[in-house]
């Protein structure tokens, strides 16, 4: 945060941002601490929130308008500029400002869109994965994305945020660490992943030649950008919400609740709505030894397909 800040060339701007960690951000954060784990997911999305109520800021000063005057049609304007997860990432910031008067209290933030895609079978989910695996002419990086996505359900957002340190192989087994503990990559995703390391995208560049990003963007030090990822992935077939849905169901369907929670990093409610959905019940849990493997690829215990 105050590397963040220091960055703020406006100290206007640095002292709206600094309130709204401070009175936002940062007690919501604390409140769900006390209530249980706070995963990585939810510390990136406050940290997004933050990044993009700065940009907002900014974005308001290059049209010679401040927070205080800022107007319906520039809320509408900047909304129709960005992606939906930048939208969704600044609601807390208007609602903030709007409370707090640091802006008009009359401007009026846009509905959520809800548009849920039902679910990939298990038929299309394998098949999806198939495709990744051998199609010598889909970009390594999308491969990789997609299979991560379509073996452990795992957010654009936090699979962009994932380093090459992540990915844990002792010679034998590749582990590809997302929770507690790390998962089991299977043959032949795991080839696929370790080639795709020792080659990675945008790496030929002076700024990222360093870099630990797992999936490295074009701009120096940052990954790629998860709406743009969603865009490719859609591109090559791998609608991202409908895979990640066909997968946790799977991994519900093999093993109880708390285990895939545990093992995929999600959080206890995110797991349970999900569940929910599916019609089981955390009552499914038994204690004991719990080794997996990703749903649909080898049996547990073994290592081959």
């Amino acid at each position: 945060m105050p590397d963040h800040l220091a960055e703020i060339a406006d100290p206007e701007h640095a002292k709206t941002i600094r309130l709204f960690a401070s009175w936002r951000v940062l007690p919501r954060l604390r409140a769900r601490s006390d209530r249980g784990h706070i995963t990585p997911s939810i510390r990136r999305f406050a940290a997004e929130q933050i990044k993009y109520a700065t940009a907002f800021l900014q974005w308001l000063g290059d049209r010679n308008t401040s927070l205080a005057s800022c107007g319906q049609i520039d809320v509408d304007a900047w909304w129709a500029e960005n992606s939906e997860h930048g939208r969704n990432c600044l609601r807390a910031f208007l609602s903030w400002a709007m409370q707090s008067c640091h802006c008009r209290r009359s401007l009026s933030i846009p509905a959520v869109k809800a548009t849920r895609r039902a679910a990939l079978s298990e038929d299309e989910r394998l098949d999806a994965l198939g495709r990744l695996l051998t199609d010598p002419d889909t970009p390594k990086n999308l491969r990789v994305a997609g299979v991560i996505v379509l073996l452990y359900a795992q957010p654009l957002t936090r699979i962009v945020w994932l380093t090459v340190d992540d990915v844990m192989h002792d010679g034998r087994a590749v582990l590809l660490h997302l929770g507690e503990p790390a998962s089991p990559v299977p043959e032949p995703a795991a080839s696929l992943l370790l080639d795709y390391i020792a080659d990675r995208d945008n790496m030929n560049t002076a700024t990222n030649q360093a870099s630990r990003w797992l999936f490295p963007g074009r701009r120096a030090g940052q990954p790629l950008r998860p709406d743009h990822l969603s865009a490719l992935l859609n591109k090559i077939g791998v609608p991202v919400a409908a895979a990640r849905g066909a997968a946790i169901r799977q991994q519900f369907l093999e093993m109880p609740a708390p285990v895939v929670a545990d093992a995929l990093g999600y959080h206890d409610k995110t797991t349970a709505r999900l569940l929910n959905e599916t019609g089981g019940t955390w009552s499914r849990y038994a204690t004991g030894d719990h080794t997996w493997s990703p749903a649909g690829w080898f049996p547990r215990g073994t290592g081959e397909i």
